[in-house]
């Protein structure tokens, strides 16, 4: 049997830059340890499997090496950019087309911009966002990162790491410093226990330097699901918008997360939100950059 695959690098317009996702356009046929066997093969921290329902829907799948997830944000914006681009999906002249995606997460939505005939950039929605609260067990996640609590906050004011979710659990870390952000000292065996004790994926470590800033720089750390650092993660920054909009942080209604510095392979989120009807709604997304194009033999 054989499949057509893709790699692409998401959350960048250039080669080597973003988050590395592999994309199985059309998975029909292939079995779920199938899907595990080439997610592991690929060795990316996802690989997205498609299965078209409709003109205007797909199942969506998101497997890492060890792991199948509910969702995932930079494989969702990948999976959808290679559709578009390789007219799976048609393209329009100028406009957004929406199509949508049936996840574990849920059915979400997913917006693609044309201009001129050609993919612009993407947006996806996200699951409702999810609030559990402060995190506990503090002493064990600080340890996690070799950092004491005056290493916490945004500007002056100290704020304790929360937990929330739109699609995935993430406690969210806010570091008073870039300098700390960039140098941080991770024990991920230790992170990965305190990760399943707590029952969340990972920690999305921020830097913003007081409210109001529009630009955001973060760190995602998951080791619980095989993924010691990613180069850009769209649900956690979706997390992230919403951590900052309703705790008074963020005057607006957008944000641009600057995510993989670390990595050498920076990566440009852009986020959205919206309040309605005493909630709020989410999107994330931004350009990709098709890298592989080729089949593999099962």
């Amino acid at each position: 049997m054989k499949i057509d695959i893709y790699q692409v690098d998401v959350f960048s317009s250039k080669p080597f830059g973003g988050n590395p996702a592999a994309v199985v356009p059309d998975a029909r046929g292939l079995s779920n340890e199938d899907m595990q066997n080439i997610a592991r093969e690929m060795n990316l921290s996802e690989t997205v499997f498609m299965f078209p329902l409709d003109e205007e829907s797909y199942e969506v799948r998101f497997f890492t090496p060890t792991h199948e997830v509910d969702l995932c944000g930079h494989g969702t914006i990948g999976a959808f950019y290679v559709l578009a681009l390789k007219n799976y999906i048609p393209s329009i002249k100028n406009g957004i087309k929406k199509i949508y995606q049936n996840t574990k997460a849920g059915k979400l939505s997913v917006e693609i911009y044309f201009c001129d005939g050609k993919v612009n950039k993407i947006l996806m929605e996200q699951a409702p966002p999810k609030d559990f609260g402060e995190v506990k067990y503090m002493e064990q996640l600080l340890e996690c990162f070799n950092i004491g609590i005056d290493s916490l906050g945004i500007g002056d004011e100290y704020i304790k790491p929360t937990i929330i979710s739109t699609g995935l659990k993430d406690i969210f870390l806010p570091i008073n410093s870039k300098e700390i952000l960039d140098n941080l000292e991770v024990d991920f065996n230790k992170l990965k226990e305190v990760s399943n004790v707590l029952e969340v994926i990972g920690v999305h470590a921020f830097y913003i330097p007081g409210a109001n800033f529009t630009r955001v720089y973060t760190r995602n750390f998951a080791p619980a699901v095989g993924i010691n650092e990613e180069a850009a993660t769209g649900t956690s920054n979706g997390g992230l918008i919403y951590f900052l909009k309703s705790r008074g942080y963020l005057y607006g209604n957008e944000i641009i997360s600057i995510q993989g510095e670390a990595m050498n392979r920076p990566s440009y989120i852009y986020c959205k939100i919206d309040e309605n009807n005493g909630g709020y709604s989410v999107k994330i997304g931004g350009k990709a950059k098709i890298v592989l194009d080729g089949i593999m033999y099962i």
